[in-house]
């Protein structure tokens, strides 16, 4: 077969850019040949709205590349997305939680080795620190967006009406209880997972233990998880907090919750439409005991990243549409700060610059940001059959089915068979 002039053209000029080096490269192909690539992530109509309007920017700016999109509330993302790892058809890049590193990459080789396209993805932007995120087995596999942790956000509105500060230990919360409870009004409220996290950072204040070991085992014994169950228990018994499930949206949207402990990035979802009701809602410190130091006991991870299908046929291309989602000018102002302050150094002056940096979302990100007594959180204490069995346990109790010792047995038991105990 005979090789066209204009074939050789063409892969000469490849050649030349690759050789170029440059950091946001145009990748050229003949002019007949189109690419395209596909990418998928989670979140709520307004996510969903700024993110296809970036896309289309980019298509405009790289020609070549047509994106096919993918998207979904989380509950359906999630149940896809392990669908599609398990057969290899998941997208050429989509925006994952940590914890699917351990699940389908534990050794490196799950996700694509990004080391592969850094003259393309600018990881300048990014710390070192932040960046092992994204790394298992010394391959990084995915590019944090941002960093979350469990927040306290305080209605001020109706704690001023009823003369109450601003909570800061956890015997606070219990006092509030006492006077806001009279109208059924419950000072703070959470799902599961943010009730068990809190959970955990009062007993490990109380112990001084941590709840799991250096190497990742669960180091709390029955004695710990007792206490764990019983703080549930008295919360929900002394109107600190409702029943988890008794826990709505709408309770927050109402004033029947005067606090919620929730995700960073969760911010703008719970508490909108009260800001935009003139309602006063505050950044609370991370409660602790008098003589523990606020942020003890508390976990951080990165809310998002964003990872690389390890069977993508366009490497280049989807480096080229990753390093537009993490860094670009464009798609920062239209992210803002939607998906929690960006860890890109240029994505963040963007925002800075055009006065963007700001809000309650911001607040949060800054509260966790200069505590230095925050943890790296561990994907275990995201297990959904940890927390089921937490609850579990918490019920037993609080329904007078078994004492705490016996629940505090029970839920060790499922520890030592389910998860690495020490």
């Amino acid at each position: 077969m005979k090789t066209s002039r204009k074939m050789i053209a063409s892969a000469a000029a490849i050649l030349m850019l690759f050789q170029c080096g440059c950091k946001h490269e145009q990748v050229v192909h003949s002019q007949n040949e189109q690419i395209e690539i596909t990418l998928s992530w989670w979140g709520n109509d307004t996510r969903t709205e700024y993110t296809l309007e970036a896309v289309q920017l980019f298509q405009e700016a790289h020609p070549n590349i047509k994106v096919k999109c993918s998207y979904s509330e989380w509950s359906g993302y999630e149940a896809r997305s392990r669908i599609r790892m398990v057969s290899e058809t998941e997208s050429d890049v989509m925006q994952i939680n940590v914890g699917w590193l351990d699940e389908y990459s534990p050794d490196g080789t799950g996700y694509y080795d990004l080391s592969n396209v850094t003259d393309i993805i600018d990881l300048s932007n990014f710390p070192e620190d932040v960046l092992k995120y994204g790394t298992r087995n010394g391959v990084l596999n995915a590019v944090p967006i941002a960093m979350n942790t469990q927040t306290v956000y305080i209605n001020k509105t109706i704690f001023d009406k009823y003369g109450l500060d601003i909570p800061k230990t956890w015997d606070d919360y219990f006092e509030a209880a006492k006077v806001l409870s009279k109208d059924g009004i419950y000072p703070i409220a959470g799902v599961s997972k943010s009730v068990m996290l809190m959970s955990i950072a009062y007993t490990e204040q109380l112990t001084g233990k941590t709840f799991l070991d250096e190497e990742g085992n669960i180091a709390f014994g029955e004695d710990e998880l007792k206490i764990m169950i019983e703080f549930y228990v008295k919360m929900a018994n002394e109107k600190v907090i409702p029943k988890i499930e008794d826990f709505t949206k709408t309770g927050i949207e109402n004033g029947t919750y005067a606090g919620t402990v929730a995700w960073v990035s969760d911010a703008m979802n719970y508490y909108s439409k009260l800001l935009k009701r003139d309602n006063e809602i505050v950044v609370a410190d991370y409660p602790a005991f008098e003589d523990s130091a606020s942020g003890e006991g508390w976990y951080e991870k990165p809310a998002t990243l964003y990872a690389m299908s390890k069977n993508t046929e366009h490497p280049r291309e989807a480096a080229l549409l990753m390093d537009f989602l993490l860094n670009d000018r464009e798609n920062a102002l239209l992210q803002g700060v939607e998906k929690g302050i960006p860890i890109s150094k240029s994505a963040r002056k963007y925002l800075d610059d055009a006065g963007q940096l700001n809000g309650l979302q911001y607040e949060a990100s800054e509260l966790m940001d200069s505590n230095d007594n925050i943890k790296e959180m561990s994907p275990l204490l995201e297990n959904t059959n940890l927390i089921n069995a937490y609850n579990d346990a918490c019920n037993l109790v609080l329904y007078g089915k078994a004492d705490a010792d016996e629940a505090a047995a029970e839920l060790y038991a499922i520890c030592v068979s389910k998860f690495s105990v020490k």
